[in-house]
């Protein structure tokens, strides 16, 4: 019987120090994200530009974000939660066929909902995120963490497959916090290019 107590407390301080670790990583995910968010603000600010955002998987973090920010209600246009493939069709205008033939999470899908926001948000810079977070959800062609992301700026539009979870296992917040973290550090990135 002391075996199994020996067991279970060395168990549970495994589980807390799991916890622990995760709760740090969190912290310095959102720590990252803060700034990035801010980054983007102030580009957005400078140039007088808007941002739109569509969120599936993530949300609305991305939104949340943005707005977290001073100076955010000058730049942030429109957010959209589209949790659901009918609201994805409904409000985005992602077309049925798209949604049964490649899936909520596919790039044609995450294209259709950039273009869904800027035709309803007018925005310069549209941002667009489709995924799964898991813990369920996954298949071997689309795993717990497959996310793509789209983006609209300017003339260019495109996509980009996401694979969070290819190092083992991650969680669904943190899934979510690296999408935000890729969204941000691209819609900085393509910001910098035209102030250069």
């Amino acid at each position: 019987m002391q075996n199994l107590h020996i067991k279970f407390v060395e168990r549970e301080k495994n589980v807390r120090k799991n916890e622990s670790e995760f709760v740090q990583s969190a912290e310095r995910y959102r720590q990252n994200l803060d700034i990035l968010a801010s980054k983007v603000v102030k580009l957005l600010l400078s140039g007088n530009l808007h941002i739109a955002t569509a969120e599936s998987c993530t949300g609305g973090l991305l939104s949340e974000l943005i707005t977290s920010v001073p100076g955010a209600s000058d730049v942030f246009e429109l957010g959209i939660c589209s949790y659901s493939d009918r609201i994805k069709h409904e409000i985005l205008g992602v077309p049925d066929e798209e949604l049964e033939k490649f899936g909520a999470v596919s790039s044609q899908v995450a294209v259709s909902m950039i273009r869904g926001i800027k035709r309803l948000s007018s925005a310069d810079i549209c941002v667009s995120v489709t995924g799964i977070a898991g813990p369920s959800g996954g298949t071997p062609d689309k795993p717990v963490g497959t996310v793509y992301t789209a983006f609209s700026y300017g003339n260019r539009e495109f996509s980009k497959l996401l694979r969070l979870c290819e190092n083992g296992e991650c969680s669904r917040d943190i899934i979510r916090l690296r999408t935000a973290e890729y969204v941000f550090e691209t819609v900085e990135q393509l910001l910098m290019e035209e102030v250069q």
